[in-house]
């Protein structure tokens, strides 16, 4: 292994990074011609497979100027909370912490922890309960958030969310098993979370 270290530290320092941006990509979906080509000299008398990509819609194009408005779209398992509605801003309750949303930011993947999600509108300002999921900025002002449960945070009964944390706190001292332990911790977590929205 050490003896072929010299050879590959030679190799890497000739050779040059040159992977594109993602800005720098075309908009438009390009059919890959070396696969298809190989295919058709393997085996000439049958298709080549469709491949995922065939049924993926284009890439939208990033637009050359920061627009105005993010446009938001918020979906649960069982219902669309916003449709391409136009806001000022989000923020996310990420895994690393609260994430503000602008027009115009860099495209992300973050993964969502239990808090509030506030959606921006002018002087409106809605917010949301979310126990988790994933939210996906594109490069082109579109945020898409998918919650696996969302509650507006009006909506809350605060004696309710007292009593949770109570009860996932006493059967986190008496759980015997690491499957009740971690049922139990994710109850405290999302009571507890619960808890700090409301107050704070």
């Amino acid at each position: 292994m050490f003896r072929q270290g010299s050879r590959f530290l030679s190799r890497a320092s000739t050779m040059r990074w040159c992977r594109p941006f993602s800005t720098d990509l075309p908009a438009e979906a390009a059919a890959d011609s070396n696969f298809v080509e190989a295919w058709r000299k393997a085996i000439p008398n049958v298709e080549p497979p469709i491949t995922p990509s065939s049924f993926m819609a284009t890439r939208p194009a990033t637009p050359s100027s920061i627009p105005s408005k993010l446009t938001v779209n918020f979906a649960l398992p069982y219902s669309s909370e916003l449709s391409g509605k136009e806001v000022d801003m989000v923020i996310i309750p990420a895994t690393t912490g609260q994430m503000g949303v602008l027009p115009g930011h860099v495209a992300t993947i973050a993964e969502l922890k239990p808090g509030v999600l506030s959606v921006h509108e002018g002087n409106d300002i809605s917010k949301y309960f979310v126990s988790g999921g994933f939210a996906f900025v594109h490069a082109n002002s579109v945020a898409d958030i998918i919650a696996v449960e969302a509650v507006p945070l009006d909506r809350i009964d605060p004696n309710l969310v007292q009593k949770g944390l109570t009860d996932f706190t006493q059967k986190l001292s008496t759980a015997s098993t690491d499957v009740e332990k971690a049922e139990a911790q994710t109850g405290v977590d999302v009571h507890s979370a619960l808890n700090a929205a409301l107050t704070g």
